[in-house]
């Protein structure tokens, strides 16, 4: 029977490895020779004749074929495919349906009847026992999701595999439960293990994230930091906008240095002195106030003992210290952070008197905005009324 358990290794082999989808990642050659492997073991320790012996390892070879057919009863199908390649092989029938009948004591919950199904459920199931458990578990897994038949979290399938082992499965012969359920065991706990890990790792997580929301401290201090940045966006684009409007006018200034009012001094253009004189003046005036808005304010810069006993003082804004000595600020600072109230105070001061001086930005900007756009309204107009009612009869275009 030897030439026999050869060419079904052959067949075997074949048929896994050129017909099987790809998917299975876990039902594959290597988990048959896993199996066939396994089978051997307990036949050498339970020492049966040859044609039980030879019958468990044919089973064994040809038991996850079926595979090749479809997930769908594919212990039934294996069982076909045995049929067909045993008769090739001119095996008796009666060998042929013992094969058959130990292929389909792989089936799940299937309940041995005697030693040699005992053996082949416990040599398809060895895997439990083994240190290499995790990683063709994970195997499985991957295989369930490929194949679209089940989905699994990493949480998910652990607790899985911990009812499985728990209630659905076990060793059925002596060899087994003496060699593999040590291992099994073993497996077990690594996966409770990292179930417990896995749950206080989310409490602890879960938590975080209420003291998180719940903790006032870090509501206050984001909402001072929210707010700080904001003031501080808010006086760039004022800045910005100031600068903006300086830049232009120093523009129509410089271009009416140097192009119209050097023509002024000729009698003809007379005419043009008055809304020339408008434009500048305004364009001046909007200089002005944009200088006004960007101006900084430095207070006196000192401060004394009291202040700080009192919590007068604002120790966060340069203008109340610059020209403190070092050793006098950093004693003040360290009074500060003794007191979470003179903290928050001091803070709330801040944010006060940044939008005190952010009132008056933009407060400027506005008056400035409005002046330049009335003065370039009124300076066209008056350069219109001037051309139409005073100027020459033919206006020449003056070279720029």
């Amino acid at each position: 029977m030897s030439d026999l358990l050869s060419k079904t290794e052959d067949f075997a082999t074949d048929i896994l490895v050129n017909k099987l989808d790809s998917n299975f990642l876990y039902h594959n050659l290597r988990h048959t020779q896993r199996v066939v492997k396994s089978s051997k073991e307990l036949l050498q320790f339970y020492n049966l004749n040859e044609k039980e012996s030879d019958a468990v390892v044919v089973a064994a070879w040809l038991h996850d074929t079926g595979y090749t057919k479809g997930t769908e009863n594919h212990e039934r199908s294996s069982c076909e495919i045995a049929k067909v390649f045993l008769r090739e092989q001119e095996c008796s029938e009666e060998f042929t349906q013992e094969v058959c009948d130990l292929i389909m004591a792989t089936v799940r919950n299937h309940e041995p009847q005697n030693l040699l199904e005992e053996i082949m459920r416990d040599a398809d199931s060895s895997h439990l026992g083994q240190t290499s458990y995790a990683d063709t578990s994970e195997m499985l897994r991957e295989e369930l999701s490929l194949l679209g038949i089940a989905d699994y979290s990493p949480k998910e399938w652990r607790k899985t595999n911990i009812k499985m082992f728990q209630t659905e499965h076990r060793f059925y012969t002596d060899y087994a439960k003496s060699n593999w359920q040590e291992g099994k065991d073993g497996n077990l706990k690594k996966l409770v293990k990292k179930i417990k890990k896995a749950n206080k790792t989310r409490k602890k997580e879960e938590l975080k994230v209420q003291l998180k929301n719940k903790s006032p401290e870090r509501g206050i201090q984001t909402m001072y930091r929210v707010s700080m940045r904001n003031h501080l966006k808010l006086s760039d684009i004022a800045d910005t906008k100031a600068n903006i409007l300086l830049s232009v006018n120093a523009i129509i200034i410089s271009l009416l240095l140097t192009n119209l009012i050097p023509k002024l001094d000729n009698p003809s253009n007379d005419y043009l002195i008055y809304p020339t004189g408008i434009f500048v003046l305004f364009s001046i005036a909007s200089m002005v106030m944009s200088v006004l808005a960007t101006r900084p304010n430095v207070t006196s810069g000192e401060f004394d003992k009291k202040d700080v006993e009192n919590k007068d003082v604002n120790l966060l804004f340069f203008g109340n210290f610059h020209k403190m000595k070092l050793q006098d600020y950093e004693w003040a600072m360290q009074e500060l952070i003794k007191d979470q109230t003179y903290v928050y105070n001091t803070l709330t001061k801040d944010l006060y008197f940044l939008g005190v001086v952010l009132d008056k930005k933009y407060k400027l900007l506005r008056w400035t905005y409005t002046i330049f756009m009335v003065g370039m309204i009124l300076s066209t107009i008056a350069f219109f009324v001037a051309l139409k009612f005073y100027g020459p009869e033919r206006i020449i275009e003056l070279p720029t």
